[in-house]
Parts: structure tokens; C-alpha cells; sequence
């Protein structure tokens, strides 16, 4: 087992981070991309739905009966002007995010807002399966789009 040093489980704390939720993968067509993952890799897709606020169809996929585990997230684009369309556009599909579980998304985003780094959002927004989200800028994490997720209760 690895023990963290003293400052890194503090800030673990002042964060809220729990464990990493998901890895979000741009892509161009779904149907084509959960049936890759399932065909080659064996993952599952556990949800999917349309969050038209966001622009996108997506889907959660999981290790085979590891529903609750660390997930990758399917996002295609419902048209042309979504900001993952945007983003396969100037990217190509592939990685756009990192997701870590946090517990209280207000207490996490003020306390990375009073180390200075900005968030996507003034407030949580809705996220999959009626979770609140909020993402850090990539220019304050080191080029990397950050998000924070705040799983729905009934999750």
C-alpha cells in the first residue's frame, strides 16, 4: 500500500478529489466507437444518453461488472458548432479530458479558484447521468482539460 505524504493528502482533502471518474475520448460517429471498445478491449457501455447543453452523445463505459470503477466517456458530436466537434476538428478524435470524482463540487471549485486557477463555469453544470460538473481551465493544468465531477445521489 502506498502512503502519501502529508501535503499531498492535504490537498487531496482541500480538493474534495476522490478518485479519478472517467477519461473523456472525443469521437466522430458512437455506434462505431462503443462497438471498438467492446470488440477489442471488452468494455461495456453502461449509459448513454443525449445532453443537448453540451452538444453531445456519449456513453460511459466500464471493465465487465465494475459499474461503480474509473470509466471512459464516448463523446460525439450532435453537429457541427458542439465544442467536441470543435475540438475532433483542431484535434482529431482522441483524448479531450480527464475527469476526477470530487464530493462537494462548490467546496472544490472554491478552493481551486483561491489558488487562482479558473473554472469553465461560474456555477456546476449538469453532467451525465445528473451529475454536476465544472471544468479547469487547460491553460492552468499544464495543457490538460480538467474536470471535476460531483456523481447524482442516486448514482
Amino acid at each position: 500500500m502506498v502512503t502519501l505524504p502529508a501535503m499531498a493528502t492535504e490537498l487531496l482533502a482541500d480538493s474534495g478529489i476522490t478518485t479519478i471518474d472517467h477519461v473523456g475520448i472525443a469521437v466522430p460517429d458512437l455506434d462505431a466507437a462503443i462497438a471498438w471498445y467492446a470488440e477489442n478491449l471488452g468494455l461495456v457501455a453502461t449509459h448513454q444518453e443525449t445532453n443537448g447543453d453540451q452538444g453531445v452523445r456519449e456513453a460511459m463505459l466500464h471493465a465487465p461488472g465494475d459499474d461503480a470503477g474509473p470509466a471512459v466517456q464516448l463523446l460525439a458530436p450532435l453537429d457541427d458548432s458542439s465544442t467536441i466537434a470543435k475540438f475532433i476538428d483542431r484535434n482529431g478524435p482522441g483524448l479531450q479530458q480527464v475527469a476526477y470524482r470530487v464530493t462537494d463540487i462548490e467546496k472544490s471549485t472554491a478552493t481551486l479558484r483561491e489558488k487562482g486557477l479558473r473554472l469553465l463555469y461560474d456555477a456546476p453544470r449538469r453532467g451525465t447521468a445528473g451529475s454536476r460538473v465544472n471544468f479547469v481551465h487547460p491553460k492552468d493544468a499544464g495543457g490538460v482539460l480538467v474536470e471535476l465531477v460531483e456523481p447524482a445521489t442516486d448514482h
